[in-house]
């Protein structure tokens, strides 16, 4: 079953953000956040995990439309990783990666994760 785990954002206020060290999904206490060391989805040694390097099931996310933008994954391997850096989500040259400041990484796009002020894209695992 799928689970929503937050928003994966910069926005330190916004009550789902993974950057709010007090909400639900951003402390490194709550046992759904990607932030928890020793959470599934946070673990450097879950395959569920946005941090194991290794994992192949890792939380994707999705903007505010629900349309899929990537595995949030440190696995540089994966074809969908934000990790990726020869992938769609992950190349700093496609407009669907959050790391191409013109594409969905844009600072000023309210989906984007790197604006402050925005909504950021939803997380969810499996």
């Amino acid at each position: 079953a799928w689970e929503f785990l937050g928003s994966f954002s910069t926005n330190r206020y916004a009550p789902n953000s993974t950057s709010n060290s007090y909400g639900t999904y951003g402390s490194p206490y709550s046992s759904n956040s990607i932030n928890n060391s020793f959470g599934v989805y946070g673990s450097p040694y879950s395959n569920r995990s946005a941090t194991n390097p290794y994992a192949t099931n890792p939380p994707r996310l999705y903007d505010n439309q629900g349309n899929y933008r990537g595995q949030l994954s440190t696995n540089p391997y994966l074809p969908d990783s934000t990790s990726n850096p020869y992938g769609r989500y992950g190349s700093q040259y496609s407009a669907d990666s959050i790391n191409n400041p013109y594409g969905a990484g844009s600072r000023y796009s309210n989906s984007s994760p790197n604006n402050p002020y925005g909504t950021g894209l939803s997380i969810w695992g499996n």
